[in-house]
């Protein structure tokens, strides 16, 4: 049994606004050195996080079939 497609939508709602949330409190309290933008660009959408996050903890794979799969 998993979670239901409107059960999946809301987690990413959250994780969304959670991310917001602390991506701006990072930039607030940050020194700039470098330009605002650079730096390593995550490789890794938001849900496609969350998919990851719920499939590590749904099947306990190892991080090689982790890598394989995202």
């Amino acid at each position: 049994m998993g979670i239901t497609n409107d059960q999946f939508r809301d987690l990413l709602n959250i994780a969304q606004v959670h991310h917001n949330l602390l991506q701006s409190e990072i930039e607030r309290q940050k020194v700039r050195i470098n330009e605002k933008g650079g730096g390593r660009k995550p490789k890794l959408p938001i849900p496609e996080e969350v998919c990851l996050f719920l499939f590590y903890l749904r099947q306990m794979p190892t991080f090689e079939v982790l890598g394989l799969q995202f």
